[in-house]
């Protein structure tokens, strides 16, 4: 079955910016003409594709064909310059889908999307336990993930780890510790969680106590302020060292225990349907990883 790529790219506008107003404005045509294109693709596929809201949402087909709308912009822009075609500055520059983990996105990712021009980036943050799941629904075309092997029709390019450390402010470490870390000390003093899918604060009690905790949690959907929160002596949390050196270097946070930090391998994984348009981002994300996250020792060394 073929598409008219007009109505595919009024699809892809209108579940983008939520309003077929602003894809209408986005497309220079009338909010009318977005809507007609929208039927007719709806006739041609025989399902509705657009939950007609505030803001209008992608129906699962509606979502498989925007996201095939958008993965068609970028191969074509991939053909145009190894061609050396000459390309209208005026054509609109092709939107590509990622899932990224917040604290990846926070402190490394974003010099990897610098030095890729070309692209307009559509990010999803999800946890890195489950932004693979984007990529098994084929909603995005590359994801940051701490799966390692390959999801299925996807390459998968080890990054290295990023190293957490479960840390407090000292206000907090008298407050709640003076007696020590122990599973009754814990219970009792109020952690930080970044949303019901971190499970960091969870693992590390485990690992160290070997034992199913459950403190009292503040609920921080932010990787900075998660950290501001933890320097503030709102709630003791594993903080992502990159981010916070300059903390623990001031003594404006502190570890709960000595040697205790977890290392959470990532993974970028990417479609090998878009593999060979993406591999300029490929090469700027493992470049970016090289310098930020910690690397497996060769062997003997």
């Amino acid at each position: 079955m073929k598409f008219d790529p007009n109505h595919l790219t009024a699809l892809a506008t209108v579940l983008r910016l939520g309003t077929f107003e602003a894809a209408a404005h986005s497309l220079s045509v009338t909010p009318s003409a977005v809507s007609q294109r929208i039927k007719a693709l709806e006739e041609r596929v025989g399902t509705a594709l657009v939950k007609r809201g505030q803001p209008c949402t992608g129906t699962e087909a509606g979502l498989r064909l925007a996201k095939h709308a958008e993965d068609v912009a970028v191969l074509e822009g991939l053909v145009s310059n190894a061609l050396s075609l000459d390309q209208n500055s005026q054509d609109p520059l092709p939107h590509l889908r990622l899932a990224v983990n917040a604290d990846s996105l926070a402190t490394w990712f974003i010099p990897a999307l610098a030095a890729t021009p070309g692209l307009l980036f559509d990010l999803v943050i999800d946890d890195q336990d489950h932004s693979a799941d984007w990529l098994k629904r084929g909603e995005v075309s590359a994801a940051i993930t701490s799966h390692c092997a390959p999801v299925t029709g996807c390459n998968a390019h080890p990054l290295g780890a990023m190293r957490y450390e479960a840390t407090a402010s000292p206000a907090f470490m008298d407050k709640w510790f003076r007696r020590g870390l122990s599973p009754e000390t814990l219970a009792q003093a109020p952690c930080l969680i970044f949303n019901a899918k971190d499970g960091l604060q969870q693992r590390w009690i485990q690992r160290h106590f070997g034992q199913d905790i459950t403190p009292p949690a503040h609920f921080i959907p932010s990787t900075q302020g998660f950290a501001d929160a933890a320097e503030a002596g709102l709630g003791w949390g594993m903080n992502p060292v990159h981010l916070i050196e300059p903390a623990l270097r001031s003594g404006g946070l502190v570890p709960l225990l000595p040697n205790s930090a977890l290392e959470i391998d990532l993974s970028w994984q990417v479609s090998r349907v878009m593999a060979s348009a993406l591999a300029p981002l490929t090469r700027a994300v493992l470049s970016s990883a090289k310098h930020s996250l910690i690397q497996p020792s060769r062997p003997g060394n």
